[in-house]
């Protein structure tokens, strides 16, 4: 017969024994060790700190010579931060502040306490501001603490426009500040931002700084700037005009302006469009159509954190075909159809009072338009009124509340795809009520002219259109006889259209937006059925996958990203 056994577990012992030694130490009692910092003592057990701290337990347990003293003097570590990771040794917990998170991280890096030295870093990265970022990062360089690194990096990126009025950014070196404003990935809605901080840099200390303006301004990327800046400030400025290498930038930035049929032999990296993907936008589906064919005036909202759609405060009006673009971070809902008439009406949604009011109305009726914001202002081009496809363009001034025409398309365009794309508007695709479009055409607000450019392998109407990363892609529509998944992409360094990924499934009234670095197509018509599926498209891998299905739409919404208020995400010094 088996012997009959039984084991007890007492599973909290170690919950139970560890205080009991903190007692025991604290009462001074069988402690063996004392450890030497400075003027102060600790006293201390042997196995609890082997048996706790790395640094210790290769001390303790490879006949170093300390391992058989009774006072050890260390090195390289604070007496308060020596202290704290001993009495984490013994309770597990460890209390940091600004005031002594760094040499905590110091004193973990030391004894190979990897956990400890990890929530430092925690610490570190949820508390970066534009007034210690830099400060920040610069320590954790020094202590190899990678992703602090990662994270300062990416949080002046992201907030650059603060960062540059720091001290600590006007106290950099010369080689830090070229890092920084050379990135692809600065968050500033204009190149101003980075001329201006370039500027107040060397004015911190004109003296020894002057000779530098010249290869700090070949990172600013001036051909991006208006040419009322270019004129106004960058040509006044001394610093500009005592400098013939920094005339010859400001010749080449005007030369992009004035010839833009030469621009495609003008491209550098300084006509390269900056683009931070850590931005976080906020995808507005808006109106759309039923599966019965009624017009909606529904809205609702996908958060890529949360990966869900939320519903939105609905719009005054119902709204079919319509036209979507955001401004000065406000939604614009554009025109479109309510069931029976064409609109002519706008109405605007502000995401802070959640709320929609309507500002004045084009000048003319239009449903499936195209509309884009560029340098303060609303373009829509095209549509159809209820008797034919347009070819007239209207701008819309904000401070203003105005509309006014500006100059005509060169081709009537109904259900064309709309964006801004190279400083321009481009209109590609659509159709005249007879034939379907593979032409692209842009506008350039300055001169006032259309131009034509590099066709579309495809022709396509009710087309899905955004740019990326200097790209300009064009998803699905229709060509005449049949729904397309297919999406080509337009490069301007080589002037040509090459096909990418085809989405999974065919989507005509598709909406496309960029966010986050990713392109997202929304919705549409598949020849069958209106769609309420996403799909989101990364450029790095070349593939389509499918997201979060939209919860309110059936399909043929119009879509916009509002970015999140990144002031309201800066931390607190």
């Amino acid at each position: 017969m088996a012997e009959d056994v039984v084991v007890f577990e007492k599973k909290d012992l170690p919950n139970v024994a560890f205080p009991a030694m903190e007692a025991i130490r604290r009462q001074g009692k069988l402690c063996d060790v004392t450890l030497k910092v400075d003027d102060q003592k600790f006293t201390a057990h042997r196995i609890v700190l082997a048996a706790s701290i790395p640094y210790f337990h290769a001390m303790f347990t490879h006949d170093m010579a300390e391992s058989k003293q009774d006072e050890i003097a260390m090195q390289g570590i604070e007496p308060c931060a020596l202290e704290a990771l001993v009495n984490f040794a013994y309770n597990g917990r460890v209390q940091m502040d600004a005031s002594n998170v760094q040499s905590l991280l110091v004193g973990a890096s030391f004894l190979h306490l990897q956990t400890v030295k990890d929530a430092c870093c925690n610490f570190l990265n949820e508390r970066l501001h534009p007034s210690n970022v830099i400060g920040v990062r610069a320590f954790a360089e020094q202590f190899m603490c990678s992703s602090v690194v990662d994270a300062a990096n990416r949080y002046i990126q992201k907030y650059f426009m603060e960062v540059s009025k720091s001290e600590e950014f006007l106290a950099l070196a010369k080689v830090d500040v070229i890092d920084i404003v050379s990135r692809d990935e600065l968050y500033v809605t204009s190149e101003e931002q980075v001329f201006e901080a370039v500027v107040a840099w060397i004015k911190k200390d004109l003296h020894c700084r002057r000779q530098d303006m010249p290869e700090l301004l070949t990172k600013v990327r001036l051909p991006l700037l208006t040419p009322q800046f270019l004129s106004d400030r960058v040509a006044t400025e001394e610093l500009v005009k005592n400098s013939l290498k920094c005339r010859d930038l400001l010749d080449e930035a005007k030369d992009y302006h004035l010839m833009p049929e030469r621009r495609t032999q003008l491209q550098t990296f300084r006509t390269r469009p900056r683009c931070c993907t850590d931005i976080v936008g906020i995808i507005f589906a808006v109106g759309g159509l039923t599966s019965s064919g009624d017009s909606l005036s529904t809205v609702e909202s996908y958060d890529p954190l949360a990966i869900q759609w939320n519903p939105a405060e609905p719009m005054t009006t119902l709204r079919s075909r319509v036209g979507v673009t955001v401004l000065h971070g406000e939604l614009y809902a554009i025109g479109g159809y309510d069931g029976h008439h064409r609109l002519d009406t706008v109405e605007v949604f502000n995401p802070v009072a959640r709320s929609w009011r309507l500002v004045s109305p084009m000048t003319c009726k239009r449903s499936a338009l195209g509309a884009a914001a560029l340098d303060g202002r609303l373009y829509v081009c095209g549509g159809y009124d209820g008797i034919m496809s347009l070819n007239s363009v209207e701008c819309y001034d904000p401070e203003a509340d105005q509309w006014v025409m500006v100059s005509r398309m060169t081709k009537h365009r109904s259900a064309a795809g709309v964006t801004v794309f190279d400083g321009q508007i481009y209109a590609l695709g659509g159709h005249d009520g007879l034939s379907i479009f593979d032409s692209v055409e842009c506008y350039n607000n300055l001169t006032g002219r259309w131009t034509q450019v590099a066709s579309m392998l495809t022709k396509r109407c009710r087309l899905g259109v955004a740019s990326l990363d200097g790209k300009l892609y064009a998803a699905g529509g229709y060509d005449g006889s049949g729904f397309l998944k297919s999406v080509e992409c337009f490069d301007p360094v080589t002037n040509q259209w090459t096909y990418v990924s085809p989405m999974n499934v065919k989507r005509s009234r598709v909406a496309l937006v960029g966010n986050c670095g990713k392109l997202y197509a929304i919705g549409g018509y598949d020849g069958v059925s209106n769609l309420n599926s996403v799909e989101m498209y990364d450029p790095e891998k070349n593939t389509w996958v499918f997201i979060a299905a939209m919860c309110a739409h059936e399909g043929g919404v119009g879509a916009g990203v509002v970015p999140l208020f990144h002031n309201q995400h800066l931390n607190d010094p």
